[in-house]
């Protein structure tokens, strides 16, 4: 199975845990350590899925040993958006409290990996879009082959690497504040959105793996639909918060989708030819039972989370 975390697991990531409106959420200033996360996941979200996508064209037509010029289709590659203001986002964020010497390095060997990428993927993307490769015989495709696929691979690693560091954070405080939200109100409808969010997350990475092990992916699901049953439950109940119909509607398509990707792993279903084709081509989410539907149901979830989970 493709990994498919990398385009864009952070994409919608919540770094405001709460039930209010948007709105409302604003009346709040970010924590110093929240200012500085969002600096690092504003990169992210900018530039890691349009990164990948570029690598995933490339590949889509190229072979791994590099083109040829005797391809049926060539599809060049993607550009992504200038990457200086992540540079200097990064820069203002690492000089910033609280200090994380590891994270802040992590933070640094993206912008330096994304920054290198940016420049080498405007010169492939011309390129290919003035299709030079039929006046040199593929001559400077050849030659930026080794230079692509290095790009890639040291932004690859410095992307997972950066993620890793943030997710652990924030894991780290939505597990204390659902503690909080418990002690303070106990299990109602605050605590149950709250925790659906985290083993919606949780359901992801366990489905996000090159090697899924059916056990824990059967775990995290059952986890998961339990949380939602219990949230459907407690809204409204003897007053407590009312659920957004938006809000529960996207978390049962999530579970759907992810059940979907589990009978398909479990029973070893294959991808059709036209599955591969939509795929390949940046249309996986149409595809049921795969990572790339996954990843759009489990952020159009988040996306109805941000936007106030009550109506």
């Amino acid at each position: 199975m493709t990994p498919f975390r990398a385009i864009a697991l952070l994409s919608a990531a919540a770094f405001g845990m709460s039930l209010a409106p948007a709105a409302a959420q604003d009346k709040t200033a970010p924590s110093p350590l929240v200012e500085k996360l969002n600096a690092y996941v504003g990169c992210i979200n900018r530039l890691s899925e349009r990164s990948y996508e570029s690598r995933n064209r490339y590949a889509s037509w190229a072979k791994k040993t590099g083109p040829t010029g005797k391809e049926r289709i060539i599809y060049g590659t993607y550009t992504i958006y200038d990457t200086t203001d992540c540079k200097k986002n990064v820069e203002m964020a690492n000089a910033a409290e609280p200090h994380d010497a590891e994270l802040e390095s992590a933070a640094s060997a993206y912008a330096e990996a994304v920054g290198k990428l940016e420049p080498l993927l405007k010169e492939a993307d011309e390129y290919y879009q003035q299709e030079n490769y039929k006046d040199d015989k593929m001559a400077k495709g050849k030659e930026m082959h080794p230079r692509l696929v290095a790009a890639w691979d040291a932004f690859a690693s410095a992307d997972k690497k950066l993620r890793a560091g943030v997710e652990a954070i924030k894991d780290k405080q939505a597990e204390e504040q659902l503690a909080a939200i418990e002690a303070k109100d106990g299990r109602k409808t605050h605590y149950y959105v709250e925790a659906l969010m985290i083993h919606a997350k949780r359901l992801l990475r366990a489905e996000d793996t090159s090697k899924p092990d059916i056990a824990a992916i059967t775990k995290a699901l059952t986890e998961y639909e339990t949380t939602v049953k219990a949230a459907e439950d407690a809204s409204g109940k003897d007053g407590d918060t009312k659920l957004g119909s938006s809000f529960l509607s996207s978390a049962k398509s999530y579970l759907t989708s992810a059940k979907q990707l589990m009978r398909r792993i479990r029973d070893k279903v294959p991808y059709s030819q036209g599955d591969r084709m939509m795929l390949g081509s940046g249309g996986g989410w149409m595809v049921e039972g795969s990572p790339p539907r996954l990843l759009r149901d489990y952020n159009q979830l988040i996306e109805s989370y941000n936007s106030g989970a009550r109506i």
